[in-house]
């Protein structure tokens, strides 16, 4: 399991040779520190006299920001071991007609699989990226700042799982359904974007006040 890894153990295997864990397990890693800071700022705000009057809502938003972080713990895992089950299709034999049908049948299952999983990492990052907004805006002024790199991270994760769906969707014939995903991975990292722009303008204007 990539999540029992240590930091440093873990960067290794990424920088090694083997294409797994890839670029698609660090968008979820990503995704997961920026869904931590959100926790962050609402512990750092829940129990202050300041902020009495959002404490509950701060209850919530953590409730929520802590299951959304164990998604993309989940992710990280399931992303490595949907491009494994690529490799095992890509090595199945195919020295007959109906050997090489069946591969290219469990190379096309592979593939959705494997662009599925980035997508629901995107799809995640929408719903922290809402909770992120609301941190920005009501959470503690003295963590604004890992308010805005909560927000950041989690569209960098969005923008780098957007390559990840690209990439594989590229090998898919089924065109429907490439048309289908591509339609809405492009809608989720368009919302992911307007979220950062909002989140980052509330920053700034906290930082600038």
């Amino acid at each position: 399991m990539l999540t029992k890894k240590t930091i440093e153990s873990f960067l290794d295997e990424l920088a090694s040779n083997s294409p797994a864990p890839g670029g698609g397990s660090a968008a979820a890693l990503t995704a997961a520190i920026g869904t931590a800071l959100i926790s962050m700022v609402c512990n750092l705000t829940i129990g202050k006299k300041k902020y009495l009057d959002v404490e509950e809502e701060m209850k919530k938003i953590l409730q929520d920001s802590e299951r959304i972080r164990k998604h993309f713990t989940e992710l990280i895992n399931k992303d490595t071991e949907a491009f494994k089950k690529v490799m095992e299709a890509y090595s199945l034999p195919k020295e007959s007609d109906a050997q090489n049908s069946l591969r290219n049948a469990a190379i096309d299952s592979a593939m959705k699989e494997a662009a599925l999983v980035p997508l629901e990492v995107m799809k995640h990052c929408v719903d922290a990226l809402a909770l992120s907004k609301i941190v920005a805006q009501k959470g503690n002024k003295n963590s604004i700042s890992d308010a805005g790199v909560s927000a950041l991270l989690l569209v960098s994760a969005s923008e780098s799982a957007y390559l990840n769906v690209k990439i594989n969707l590229n090998s898919i014939n089924d065109s429907d359904f490439v048309g289908w995903k591509n339609e809405e991975a492009n809608s989720t990292l368009n919302t992911c974007r307007k979220y950062q722009t909002e989140i980052m303008n509330s920053v700034y204007e906290t930082l600038e006040s």
